[in-house]
């Protein structure tokens, strides 16, 4: 089972570090994901979804993507591990 894992840094996105994390783990060039992360989640949703707050909340979301589980907690930290068949 392959695991990456992205802290969320003040400038990057959270849907950046999804995309990194999960091409990291394939072994493979961000840009050379397919299919693009647009295609499984609305990226702008997810980066207005764990944007910085005066007062942050608690929460995660769970996903799939290429085969990988991605979690992203309200802190903004990004686990991608493989998928269980």
């Amino acid at each position: 089972m392959q695991a990456a894992r992205a802290p969320l840094e003040s400038d990057d996105s959270v849907s950046q570090c999804v995309v990194e994390a999960v091409a990291e783990a394939e072994g493979v060039a961000p840009t050379e994901l397919s299919p693009p992360l647009y295609e499984v989640v609305d990226p702008d949703a997810l980066d207005r979804l764990f944007a910085p707050r005066p007062a942050p909340s608690g929460g995660r979301v769970v996903f799939s993507y290429n085969d990988y589980e991605v979690i992203v907690d309200a802190a903004g930290d990004v686990s991608v591990s493989a998928a269980d068949a």
